[in-house]
């Protein structure tokens, strides 16, 4: 899909709009819900989720009678309480406490139903999730389907979803449905740690960690056409699939020197996140990092993020004559003996200049270099992954003073990333924590829901910059000969905005309308 989640943080922005704009500024409503209205995001809306659920509750109707082996059953079985749970939680994840549904309503049946707690919500897809646990086997019985560790997955995700700040003891009306309004969030932390602990047990999936290069490594674990050891659940691409169902990260997000659309752009926010090799925090009033700020960074920034000067693929030969070494140039400008030009891979630039990006980055991960930009990848697209359930644990141990396990397990992830150790305690070791969940899940539709869950939206939902960097060179198509750099941050990419009625999605008007019992969320 065009339309990444990620946009709808602080980590991209997309640069075709779509909607995006209303949900980065904080004007969305019960009538238009932006990006998240649209058929890319379909996966959060309220409408289509509640009809994948109908199609289960269905499937699982008409199971209860089908003549089919036991053992197949089972595995069926398993398979659509996993994907319930899974609709379900999106829903949660985006509206706080829904209708939970598992009848197959009929003409004349009365359809009014009201929402369920929050807490009722939540027990109930970690009950779901349970269920399918005990129906499915260890391993998959095919490419794609689901296995125990993708049930287990999702109670990591939903527990420790379900343990933040944010719902924890809400205030306003009809609290019951955006929180919880008994328990502690003690205990809810030592269900969520019991959740991926779980997962971890299992003993069958581990970190991907086969290539020494740990830039080269993090970016094969998201290109490597195969189901390996870090993948728990994942759609795989079999090349015989309609236009709505293609994998194309590179023609939608790719540099437009390349005849890509570059869509998801990554923001200044985030490439600043990316720490120093060393593991200090990048910081631009240094000189040493000011001069050369794409050097000595986190390996993953390499594999994530397309930077001015970044190597890329060989020309193709509409680029060839403006560029003979396959380097990214989104600089603004660059002073030759022959004039002044601008990057190949901007607005200003000879090749599809209306797709450029405004922040001057591209999108790297998911991308697989060796495939031309406009062909369909048929690398898989990852929903649960082992890094995930391992960093679900250290915030779990975060939240219970655990400070010992917590660094451990997060240095599991650092390491594997060839980062340093962390020592930091405290709100510090948070702090930390928050940042390495931003870097390691980049693009994987995490943040959105993190920054609300943490209530860090307010602070990180500012105004979106880019970077503009100049240089000079002897030959503007060979990089080699540029010297002379200059960079500034203050290249203003989108005004943005933050309202608290954001943390949790709008019902749609339509669905009021039709059922008397819903409650509209806080703020709308």
């Amino acid at each position: 899909d065009e339309v990444m989640l990620e946009s709808l943080t602080d980590n991209s922005h997309f640069i075709h709009g779509y909607g995006t704009q209303l949900n980065v500024q904080g004007l969305i409503s019960e009538s238009n819900s932006g990006a998240l209205s649209r058929g890319d995001l379909r996966h959060y809306r309220w409408d289509h989720l509640y009809s994948y659920i109908r199609n289960v509750n269905i499937m699982l109707q008409k199971l209860e009678t089908a003549d089919v082996p036991e053992s197949f059953k089972n595995s069926v079985q398993g398979e659509a309480l996993f994907l319930r749970a899974y609709f379900y939680h999106n829903l949660v994840r985006a509206y706080g406490g829904v209708p939970l549904i598992t009848n197959v309503y009929n003409l004349g049946d009365d359809y009014e139903i009201a929402r369920n707690t929050f807490a009722e919500s939540i027990d109930f897809i970690v009950s779901e999730a349970d269920k399918a646990a005990n129906l499915l086997p260890l391993e998959p019985r095919a490419k794609g389907r689901m296995g125990k560790g993708a049930a287990l997955a999702l109670k990591s995700r939903i527990l420790t979803f379900a343990a933040s700040d944010l719902f924890d003891n809400p205030t306003g009306p009809n609290p019951e449905i955006t929180g919880y309004t008994s328990g502690s969030q003690e205990a809810r932390y030592e269900r969520a740690k019991a959740a991926s602990k779980e997962v971890m047990d299992l003993d069958y999936y581990s970190l991907f960690n086969r290539i020494d290069d740990p830039s080269t490594n993090y970016e094969q674990l998201f290109v490597v056409n195969e189901d390996h050891e870090e993948i728990i659940a994942a759609r795989f691409f079999d090349g015989a699939r309609d236009w709505d169902d293609r994998w194309l990260p590179a023609q939608f997000n790719g540099p437009n020197g390349y005849r890509g659309w570059a869509g998801n752009t990554p923001i200044q926010a985030v490439v600043d996140a990316y720490e120093m090799a060393d593991g200090t925090e990048f910081d631009w009033s240094k000189p040493e990092h000011s001069a050369s700020p794409y050097e000595n960074r986190d390996p993953r920034f390499y594999a994530s993020i397309l930077y001015d000067g970044a190597p890329w693929v060989d020309p193709p030969s509409f680029r060839a004559p403006y560029d003979k070494t396959g380097n990214i140039q989104t600089f603004e400008k660059v002073t030759t003996p022959n004039g002044e030009f601008s990057g190949i891979d901007t607005r200003n630039g000879p090749i599809e200049d209306w797709n450029g990006s405004y922040s001057r980055y591209y999108l790297r991960k998911f991308i697989d270099p060796s495939m031309p930009p406009q062909e369909r990848q048929e690398t898989p697209y990852i929903y649960f992954r082992y890094a995930e359930v391992v960093l679900n644990y250290v915030e779990a141990n975060i939240g219970l003073g655990l400070e010992d396990e917590a660094r451990t397990y997060l240095n599991m992830i650092r390491n594997r990333a060839g980062m340093p150790d962390i020592t930091e305690s405290g709100s510090e070791l948070m702090q930390k924590y928050q940042n390495e969940r931003r870097i390691e899940l980049f693009g994987e539709e995490h943040r959105y829901f993190d920054i609300r869950r943490w209530m860090i939206a307010p602070e990180v939902m500012t105004d979106a910059y880019g970077i503009t960097v100049t240089a000079e060179a002897t030959d503007a198509t060979d990089r080699s000969t540029y010297t002379n750099y200059t960079y500034s941050t203050d290249r203003l990419v989108q005004q943005r905005g933050w309202d608290d009625s954001h943390y949790f999605s709008p019902i749609p008007k339509d669905e009021l309308n039709r059922n008397s019992l819903l409650v509209q969320n806080p703020g709308y």
